[in-house]
């Protein structure tokens, strides 16, 4: 089982209350007991999960109890348990005690394993198989319901080794004329590709030209054309791609100090690169010199605005309907209050209203785009019911509660997205729940998307598509409008879906690139938690990720210690997502998202704020290429 990745998003899930068994004259509880004690599951299956307390004469005693468990893998609700991801984990089970009570808990070890394998698919890149070259093959195992299995374990052979090898990467070589079947095994499961292996019928290797000089991160496609002795090109004849690099004075080079795809390329750092193409017995290179990219700009603070009893969770920026720039803020156990303020004068920034809503925290605020109404999310409503609260943004600095949304929302809503039209809330961490809010006074309910087996935490709303950052699915796109599909907001309809290696997908932002003329999703994750790393930070053995310092003790007061980075996807085509960069500082993790102008302003947690180029086509590590322009690490003064 594949349990590093998952120990790495061993995030807690929402807390969820279950009810024990009522006695009669019970006495003070001194234990508790799961039932069954521990569990073997598989993924795709529920079970039910029971925690019991007792006192010390054995008497079952009514508590409620709080679970915790990875929530990329495990899910509890309504006294079951469900399995999300392959790997060996704990369910922390923990007693709702007075304060000041001792603390009860009791730990539940969970192994998740993989259902069988129904079906193999093979791949293969695009090409023919000649006599001396070579083509990559894939493999992609499935379950029964259609999920697909991450990384299998495949086993490949030829069926003629006189005709084409291959290897235990499937990387095929064509040895002789004459037909083959490649064939790949898993788990009892088999399938297999036909290949005509030819003779080579290329008689020269031609590359496009390539520009003599670049700056780190940008990208050069160099193209291979194959041609015959007839002077007509070749076509689907494989090509090889290598890279070699002399290193600029002075710069002592990395492992890897570019990256090559398929006649794409990249320089992290300067020097001189050298790409390499191979065809059979042809060969052919071009060299380009790398120059360092040098965007860094001073950051200058122009003004800032406080709340000085409240920690601040997110805030949105916006044109008001009357013309003046505001902000509205969220806040984290303020008694459920949000904060507007007028921002026309950055220098001059001043807290014009707050509003209160029946809340503990404030988790995410947003504006719709005509600046009509804002989205206000909130945990700890006093009646257990959360949901969603419109604010009318009629009068921007002083809005008012247009009205409240609960139905289908109870468990708590994280985050929210409003167009012009729709806003959309996600619910419990479960799916995300569509409303009509032409009305805002009286939204409704239309639609609703659940993704199976997913946990959601973030949705962005672009041409009509839902991008939603789904954990350990990665990022989902859903037509709920576009029509390509045939969605709408009544009837959202599945594209794709690309997991990403992290698991830990917590945000995504969608940004139309003019300069590169694609369009990426950038993909954030989220990890609270360094374990395994030299550098673990306060881990999670003591409850909590950043307990204040006790001076009695000496105890505690470690910063906040994260890790995970931003994924760049290429959703140009919808249908077929591809990770293309990314950006990665390696002793911090991400947050929150916002791309403009061809500019990246990542929220990085302790690592502050990273302002970071990205014009261009993006490919590679965007922090080793020099494409930081800022980094601000902000304090209240």
């Amino acid at each position: 089982m594949n349990t590093t990745l998952v120990r790495s998003v061993m995030a807690l899930s929402a807390l969820l209350v279950a009810h024990a068994p009522v006695a009669a004259q019970a006495g003070a509880p001194t234990r508790l007991e799961a039932r069954p004690a521990q569990i073997e599951i598989r993924v795709g299956e529920s079970t039910p999960l029971e925690v019991v307390a007792f006192d010390a004469a054995g008497q079952p005693v009514a508590l409620d109890f709080r679970f915790a468990a990875p929530r990329s893998a495990l899910r509890v609700r309504d006294g079951q348990l469900s399995a999300l991801n392959a790997g060996d984990y704990t369910v922390v089970a923990t007693a709702v005690r007075p304060p000041g009570s001792a603390p009860l808990a009791v730990q539940i070890p969970v192994r998740v394993t993989w259902p069988a394998l129904a079906a193999i698919r093979v791949t293969a890149a695009p090409g023919r198989l000649h006599v001396g070259t070579v083509l990559e093959h894939g493999a992609r195992a499935f379950h029964a319901d259609g999920s697909e299995r991450p990384e299998p374990e495949v086993r490949w052979t030829s069926s003629d080794e006189r005709v084409a090898s291959v290897d235990r990467f499937g990387t095929v070589l064509g040895v002789g004329a004459g037909t083959v079947q490649i064939v790949a095994e898993s788990e009892g499961q088999r399938a297999e590709i036909e290949h005509e292996v030819t003779a080579f019928g290329a008689a020269e290797l031609r590359l496009s030209e390539a520009p003599s000089r670049v700056r780190t991160g940008d990208v050069v496609n160099v193209v291979a054309t194959l041609v015959g002795t007839a002077g007509r090109t070749v076509q689907d004849v494989p090509v090889e791609w290598s890279l070699s690099y002399a290193p600029a004075t002075g710069v002592i080079a990395p492992s890897a100090p570019g990256q090559l795809k398929g006649g794409r390329f990249v320089a992290d750092v300067p020097g001189v690169y050298t790409i390499i193409a191979s065809a059979g017995p042809l060969r052919q290179r071009v060299s380009i010199e790398v120059e360092p990219r040098e965007v860094v700009q001073k950051l200058n603070v122009v003004g800032s605005g406080s709340t000085s009893r409240f920690r601040t969770t997110d805030f949105w920026v916006f044109e008001g309907v009357n013309g003046r720039d505001y902000a509205i803020t969220g806040s984290k156990q303020a008694d459920g209050h949000a904060f507007m303020w007028d921002v026309t004068d950055p220098g001059n920034i001043v807290k014009t209203d707050s509003i209160q809503v029946d809340a503990r925290s404030v988790n995410d605020v947003k504006v719709s785009p005509d600046g009509r109404y804002a989205t206000v999310t909130r945990e700890g409503a006093s009646n257990r019911r959360n949901g969603v609260v419109f604010l009318d943004l009629a009068d921007p600095a002083h809005p008012v509660i247009a009205s409240e949304v609960t139905d289908r929302l109870t468990g708590g809503v994280h985050n929210a997205y409003p167009t012009n039209d729709y806003a959309y809330a996600l619910s419990n961490g479960d799916k995300y729940v569509i409303l009509d809010v032409r009305d805002i006074y009286d939204p409704v309910i239309v639609g609703e998307y659940d993704h199976p087996d997913s946990r959601v935490h973030d949705v962005w709303v672009h041409d009509g598509i839902a991008y939603s950052a789904e954990w350990a699915t990665g990022v989902v796109a859903v037509d709920v409008g576009n029509g390509r599909w045939g969605g709408t907001p009544e009837n959202p309809v599945y594209i794709s879906n690309l997991p990403v290696p992290s698991g830990g997908t917590h945000a995504v932002f969608p940004y139309v690139s003019e300069s590169a003329d694609k369009f990426y999703v950038f993909i954030g994750d989220e990890i609270m938690s360094r374990e395994g790393l030299a550098w673990e930070g306060p881990g999670r053995d003591r409850g909590t990720y950043q307990l204040p310092y006790d001076p009695a003790t000496g105890m505690n007061g470690i910063p906040l210690a994260t890790q995970g980075y931003i994924q760049v996807v290429d959703f140009t085509d919808p249908e077929n997502p591809e990770m293309v960069a990314r950006y990665e500082v390696t002793e911090f993790g991400t947050h929150n998202i916002w791309v403009e102008n061809d500019v990246l302003y990542q929220a990085y947690y302790e690592g502050g704020l990273r302002v970071v180029d990205v014009s261009g086509e993006l490919m590679g590590n965007l922090y080793t290429q020099g494409r930081e322009i800022a980094v601000f690490k902000p304090s209240d003064p």
